[in-house]
């Protein structure tokens, strides 16, 4: 049942994923920018970043967004977050809960290489996290003023998955800076138009 928004105090350590991989490198962009935020305003910054959560199967919650922050606030030894429950779910099955999820597009099981996989695959913890590169250089994109923020869920994963099939993973690594000036002209062409936030082909 969908609920009115409720505020909790969850141990950031009890969150459940609901995705398989982050970009390590935005995590790392976030615990940078909470380390700033922290010595001035903490609570206040944290009350700014609520992350909604849904009650699944033994009460337990699973993020259904704000999955970078909930990492980077932990590995920078935060051991409590503010939580906003979006529905309960604790009644259903297992199984009935992660196809309701998905079909909700609260859900996004797809491995660091785009590939689709099981219920079962999605991490326990959100330390379990891998690193989709591809999903740093779409975050990066969209901040360059590649596309603009759209409410699509997951979106920022389409734009990864767009990117995988045009920019070499070994580019994204060694230079990143290189592979944004090409992800930058990449969202600009028609290809990318079918894509949330698409902001239109270049004008040059």
């Amino acid at each position: 049942m969908l609920l009115d928004p409720l505020l909790n105090q969850t141990a950031i350590a009890d969150l459940r994923p609901t995705q398989i991989s982050v970009g390590m490198r935005e995590v790392a962009q976030k615990r940078a920018r909470w380390r700033d935020e922290s010595r001035r305003k903490e609570k206040e910054y944290l009350g700014k970043h609520m992350i909604p959560v849904v009650l699944g199967p033994k009460q337990r919650p699973y993020l259904i967004d704000h999955h970078h922050l909930a990492l980077a606030l932990l590995l920078e030894g935060e051991k409590q977050v503010l939580t906003t429950v979006i529905s309960d779910l604790s009644r259903l099955q297992k199984e009935a809960f992660w196809i309701y999820l998905d079909s909700r597009g609260w859900m996004h099981p797809f491995d660091e290489k785009g590939r689709r996989r099981t219920y079962e695959d999605l991490p326990g913890s959100i330390t379990d996290l891998v690193d989709d590169p591809y999903r740093s250089l779409a975050g990066a994109l969209r901040k360059a003023g590649g596309f603009a923020k759209d409410t699509t869920p997951f979106s920022e994963f389409l734009w990864a998955d767009f990117l995988r099939r045009r920019i070499k993973g070994g580019l994204v690594r060694r230079s990143f800076d290189k592979a944004l000036d090409l992800a930058i002209a990449e969202a600009k062409t028609e290809d990318a138009s079918y894509l949330p936030g698409w902001s239109g082909p270049s004008d040059d």
